[in-house]
């Protein structure tokens, strides 16, 4: 009796990958080849930070009750919105790629972009552009109205040609964060060559094994 309840009782992990704005939940297959544990791509339906709080913390709470430990491993917006959802308190490890940390600056840059100015998208609410999403003035109010607090562990991976965020932005977010930094020299936003998967993957091995060692 004693050992069947041992058994029945076993740590369960699970880890999640999160992928970023033109992305799926198929890429999670690519990181099934460095963990023993389940590897599940979250299918997320959101588009906008508020619609994720409430799907992401719905199946976050879902893994927590199946599970004892889960890694999330995020891309781009997809780091966003885990960390804007309030699901850090079920995490115990995060690798991030490429996150995006802090949107409010990116929405201002694409104001800049775009060559407007807040004042006009506050006139216009919603202001279309060539070279990504609309501009939204209720986006960028909630994203400044909710500030982001991320607890986790986390080891961030990032292109120094990245042109959504800034070095800067990143190393300040490492600080505020207590997260480790990873820099590819050259690398743009979107880590998919073979140099630099290559790359990605060795990180990822690295900030495995030291988890594991710690």
């Amino acid at each position: 009796m004693a050992d069947n309840l041992q058994k029945n009782n076993s740590k369960k992990v699970i880890v999640v990958y999160v992928h970023g704005k033109g992305g799926n939940a198929s890429e999670a297959e690519h990181y099934k080849q460095f963990f023993k544990e389940d590897v599940y791509g979250f299918d997320y339906k959101s588009e906008n930070p508020w619609e994720a709080k409430t799907e992401f913390m719905d199946k976050f709470k879902e893994f927590s009750d199946k599970y004892n430990r889960i890694t999330l491993i995020a891309n781009s917006i997809g780091a966003y919105f885990s960390m804007n959802s309030g699901i850090d308190k079920f995490i115990h490890k995060a690798y991030f790629i490429s996150p995006i940390v802090n949107l409010e600056r990116l929405i201002l840059n694409m104001i800049e972009w775009a060559g407007t100015t807040e004042q006009e998208l506050e006139k216009k609410k919603i202001i279309p552009v060539d070279f990504g999403d609309d501009l939204s003035w209720d986006y960028l109010q909630y994203v400044r109205n909710h500030n982001i607090c991320w607890t986790v562990p986390t080891d961030i991976l990032y292109g120094s040609a990245d042109n959504l965020q800034s070095l800067d932005t990143i190393k300040e977010f490492c600080l505020k964060a207590s997260a480790t930094l990873t820099v590819m020299d050259g690398s743009e936003h979107w880590f998919h060559t073979k140099e630099q998967m290559e790359f990605l993957d060795e990180w990822l091995k690295k900030a495995i094994f030291n988890e594991a060692n710690s």
